[in-house]
């Protein structure tokens, strides 16, 4: 008979020279960052969520709160800053971007060499996190990403968001497709390094380089990859991307939510009868799979309960990282109404913290659009269908409103326009996607929606059971089978019953006291829309200009 100690003997023997065979990996990572200038640096690769969690308490960059989560606080910036960030002009982006000055800002490749040089050296000797991860879940359009952070919750939100690599794929890693250098301590001096101001973003094609400095805010870094997809996969690889969550039907049918923030794009698409593509950023390629690009969400917390949105307030919990949130006083219970920091209130966390996800993050036969906005002035319906025209027209408008307490200065609602509602990461000129949705929906015959969650006559907020039970009903082939009336003002078609809504409802005028008043409004807003549109009309196709309003 064999020794029955064999197995364990071998079995021991097998650990341990996995062992060294993983520090001899840690070791060797050991210095890698001398390849980007950094030099000295302690380099903390591919730290576990656990070890990044324990390091930010250790150094009190964050605590636990009552619910799991590790809370932070990004410092000066809770929000990304459009204004400071910026598109270095290249051989690959000078007449590619859309140079509008405003979102797409150019700068000097020779300034960005010398601030990167300066944010190297700033780095160096510090101790710094580094992770390894990819963008796309369709692996024929996979980005491979590095991140170098200053800060380990950083790295926690890269781990978070990014898609995490099998221990097969980070052996066999090789060259990264973009840096992300992330240096929220260095500030820049705007008069030298031609920067805005002290904190910037800046995103550099040739050399494949996303440098973040002067801002500790984690959305800065998830932002800049999708702008750099933005430009690539559309101009390169054919495919559409998307600023919208997606999910998929039991029959796998595919649908899309775009809007812009505090539409409740995050909040629909997780709907316990459909399993979640992603919460944000998608692309849509030529064979009409629709790819997530991320490996996790990001959504905001504020007012957040478990009646409300019961699926992202359970992922709150360890593993996933609070922004900017408020404790109650002498306790580590978050106040998710305290608004005192900002309104910007968010958590990051895996996908798979969902537990009703499609696996791969990947879907096909996509048959619905929904576009979500915020209409603060209640002249827009509930639901309306478009036409493949319109639905490119109210893309390239990306129509939403600001209210009172979202901006400092902002006391009455304001409209705002967000091109393909995204339009502060959008290289390209809005046309361009406009122009692939447009061929998309008219290949593939999807259903296009605008879906007003704001506000009615009354000024109140359109309720949410009512615009899930309209969705259901678009999802489920329902609204194919009613009559519609066409707005007099936008032209758009509004079902006129939908089963377990009230008539009534539907119809944005019945919610007014007085028609003049709603006429008056309805013709602000479709004018606010022609006034917006006119930048883009010399680039843009004649028959998605028709698709506006009709007044």
């Amino acid at each position: 008979m064999k020794n029955p100690f064999s197995f364990f003997i071998f079995a021991f023997k097998q650990l341990l020279s996995l062992l060294q065979t993983v520090n001899y990996k840690l070791e060797n990572n050991m210095g890698k960052l001398e390849q980007y200038g950094i030099l000295q640096a302690k380099e903390n690769w591919q730290l576990s969520p656990d070890q990044l969690i324990k390091i930010s308490v250790e150094k009190e960059d964050g605590v636990i709160s009552s619910q799991g989560a590790l809370s932070i606080n990004t410092g000066e910036f809770t929000g990304r800053s459009p204004k400071d960030r910026f598109i270095v002009q290249d051989a690959i982006t000078k007449d590619v971007v859309w140079w509008d000055g405003s979102v797409n800002i150019p700068f000097d490749s020779q300034k960005f060499d010398a601030l990167y040089d300066k944010v190297t050296a700033h780095l160096s000797g510090k101790e710094l996190y580094v992770r390894d991860g990819f963008a796309c879940s369709d692996p024929r359009h996979r980005v491979k990403i590095r991140t170098v952070t200053e800060f380990a919750w950083s790295s926690l939100f890269a781990y978070n968001m990014f898609i995490r690599p099998t221990a097969s794929e980070l052996e066999n890693f090789g060259q990264t497709d973009w840096l992300i250098l992330n240096a929220p301590t260095f500030m820049a001096d705007s008069s030298v390094d031609g920067t805005r101001q002290h904190n910037f973003s800046i995103l550099n094609f040739t050399r494949k380089i996303a440098l973040i400095g002067g801002s500790g805010y984690t959305g800065e870094m998830k932002k800049g990859i999708f702008s750099a997809l933005n430009l690539t996969l559309p101009t390169f690889e054919n495919t559409l991307p998307m600023h919208c969550s997606a999910n998929v039907g039991e029959k796998g049918d595919t649908a899309m939510f775009f809007g812009l923030s505090g539409t409740g794009k995050t909040t629909l698409s997780a709907d316990p009868n459909r399993k979640l593509i992603g919460d944000d950023e998608h692309g849509w390629t030529q064979d009409n799979t629709i790819f997530n690009f991320e490996g996790g969400c990001y959504a905001k917390v504020i007012d957040i309960s478990a009646e409300k949105e019961p699926d992202i307030f359970a992922a709150i919990k360890h593993g996933a990282l609070l922004e900017n949130v408020v404790f109650e006083k002498d306790s580590n219970n978050v106040d998710y109404t305290d608004e005192s920091i900002t309104q910007n209130t968010r958590v990051s966390y895996p996908i798979d913290f969902i537990q009703n996800i499609q696996e791969g993050s990947l879907g096909i036969n996509p048959t619905n659009i929904f576009f979500l906005t915020y209409d603060a002035f209640g002249v827009l319906p509930p639901i309306s269908k478009l036409k493949p025209n319109q639905a490119a027209y109210h893309f390239i408008s990306g129509y939403t409103s600001k209210v009172a307490g979202t901006e400092a200065g902002v006391t009455e609602p304001q409209t705002t326009f967000s091109a393909c509602y995204g339009a502060a990461f959008m290289p390209l000129h809005p046309g361009k996607y406009a122009k692939m949705l447009s061929e998309k929906i008219s290949a593939t015959g999807v259903n296009v929606w605008l879906v007003n969650t704001g506000l009615n006559g009354r000024g109140e907020r359109m309720s949410l059971s009512n615009t899930r039970a309209l969705i259901t009903a678009a999802l489920e082939g329902k609204l194919n089978e009613v009559e519609f009336e066409t707005s007099k003002f936008f032209g758009v078609a509004i079902p006129t019953s939908c089963q377990g809504i009230p008539s009534e409802l539907l119809m944005p005028s019945n919610s007014w006291e007085s028609q003049e008043a709603f006429k008056e409004k309805a013709t602000q807003l479709a004018n606010a829309f022609k006034n917006n549109f006119k930048k883009f009309e010399a680039n843009t196709d004649p028959e998605i200009i028709a698709g506006g309003p009709i007044i």
